[in-house]
């Protein structure tokens, strides 16, 4: 065993992170060192350096997965790594496993072409931060939308302007004179051209998106196909994907037995005709339909961020296609790999059993309160007792803060968080926000333990 590595810990954990190690029977020697304090969550990077005088021939160093502070600073003054574990012991296990292969999700397959529906309605500077928006959420082109019978007078400025603010871009509408002038004015692509618009093609150097010129027939993209490769132009096909009771199963059909056809051919799918017509959480549509790209190698897609419900798609999507590369390249499942798309339930909500959080809250011996949730329900305890409910209203009148309007307003935050975690499968851990997957853009901010002190009481987990 080459590797021996040192973890630290508080006096609560100490127990608990011995009998994981010893069951874990891992591939390394360690080394638990109980740093003086009774909860490993607070331990912080300037008390380590203050505590810590021997590294005991340790190769690494892991602290809390809470663990406050700048690592890199101990890393050097230690002179071996010092880094994070996970938040939640009982996930240690995973932790390691993960560690030995973890996968690379900075790199993505398929495309993102992100449509300003309403370009327009908007003037210049909307539409560039607009544009803005969509690259930071994943996009890689932006996709300029046309409304039909709406003035576009102001259109090729609005290109000209992306292309100077380095976007690409594509000119999406069914009317000739719009895909002439939008691709004249300097669009990278053109949506969408079919065997009586292909002539534009040749008018202008913009990549076309090819649709069938009958719905629903592949057999009238032939032509179009053949043309395209004898003049050795780049082109995209789109079959068009279809809504929900609309066609939408025959509609996948067609993708699969157009990639039968033309293996090498590259392909778009239009994701928004299901994200934005259908009421349901959009993540699990995008990794559904993001995972059917891969199996058929769809190296386009065209998102859209209209409906309210929606507001997310385009960074789900994003999410979606690291995560179906990274299960591709591994030749393995989408588990497992990144939790971005798991914004509702998560795979191991309940860490702990109720029976582990009662033996837990029997070390307690300050007034503090700590607050877990398990299968059973939300806890809460401290020296005084211990209480649990599936609705924390019915814990009120037990936690004796009706006259501490500063302590009843923390509780009742976090209780409620505890219950929201509960009632949907997820983690629960006291003074951080719940974990929404990438549905949520949060920067998040804890509670500063040490500093919030109403009416002179502390609140520790």
């Amino acid at each position: 065993m080459s590797e021996h590595i040192l973890f630290l810990t508080g006096k609560f954990a100490e127990r608990q992170l011995r009998q994981i190690l010893e069951k874990m029977q891992p591939e390394f020697s360690y080394t638990v060192h109980q740093l003086g304090l009774k909860v490993a969550a607070l331990m912080t990077a300037d008390m380590i350096t203050r505590r810590l005088t021997d590294t005991f021939g340790a190769t690494r160093i892991i602290v809390p997965g809470r663990c406050r502070g700048e690592l890199d600073k101990l890393t050097q003054d230690f002179g071996i790594p010092v880094e994070r574990g996970p938040e939640e012991l009982k996930d240690l296990p995973q932790f390691f496993g993960k560690a030995a292969q973890k996968p690379d999700l900075s790199r993505y397959q398929v495309k993102i072409f992100a449509e300003i529906t309403d370009a327009p309605m908007m003037d210049i500077e909307t539409a560039v931060a607009r544009a803005y928006y969509y690259q930071q959420q994943g996009a890689n082109v932006i996709d300029i939308g046309c409304l039909p019978g709406t003035p576009f007078p102001h259109m090729e400025e609005l290109i000209q302007t992306l292309k100077l603010e380095g976007f690409k871009v594509s000119i999406d509408s069914l009317e000739t004179d719009d895909l002439l002038r939008g691709g004249k004015a300097g669009a990278d692509y053109m949506l969408s051209l079919h065997s009586g618009s292909l002539w534009i093609a040749d008018e202008v150097d913009s990549t076309p998106i090819l649709i069938p010129s009958t719905h629903g027939d592949l057999s009238s993209l032939d032509q179009a196909i053949e043309h395209l490769q004898a003049k050795n132009r780049e082109f995209i096909v789109d079959p068009i994907l279809d809504p929900i009771h609309f066609g939408f199963t025959e509609s996948i059909v067609r993708y699969y037995s157009f990639r039968s056809k033309y293996p090498a051919i590259e392909m778009m799918m239009g994701v928004g005709n299901l994200t934005e017509l259908t009421h349901a959480d959009t993540a699990g549509i995008n990794a559904l339909l993001l995972g059917i790209c891969s199996e058929l190698n769809i190296n386009h897609i065209l998102a859209t961020e209209v409906s309210l419900h929606a507001r997310r798609a385009i960074r789900e999507a994003d999410t979606a296609r690291r995560i179906m590369l990274a299960a591709q390249e591994h030749n393995t499942l989408p588990k497992h790999i990144d939790p971005g798309l798991m914004a509702l339930h998560e795979t191991a909500p309940f860490p702990y059993s109720l029976e582990e959080i009662q033996e837990l809250a029997g070390q307690i011996t300050d007034p503090s309160f700590r607050i877990q949730v398990s299968r059973e329900g939300v806890h809460i305890f401290n020296r005084d007792g211990f209480h649990s409910a599936q609705d924390p209203f019915s814990l009120f009148p037990a936690l004796n803060v009706q006259t501490d309007g500063g302590h009843a307003f923390y509780l009742g935050v976090q209780l409620a968080r505890a219950e929201i975690a509960w009632q949907l499968g997820k983690r629960f851990t006291q003074d951080q926000d719940l974990n929404w997957g990438c549905a949520l853009e949060t920067d998040e901010q804890t509670v500063d333990l040490h500093s919030f002190k109403p009416l002179g009481t502390t609140f520790q987990k």
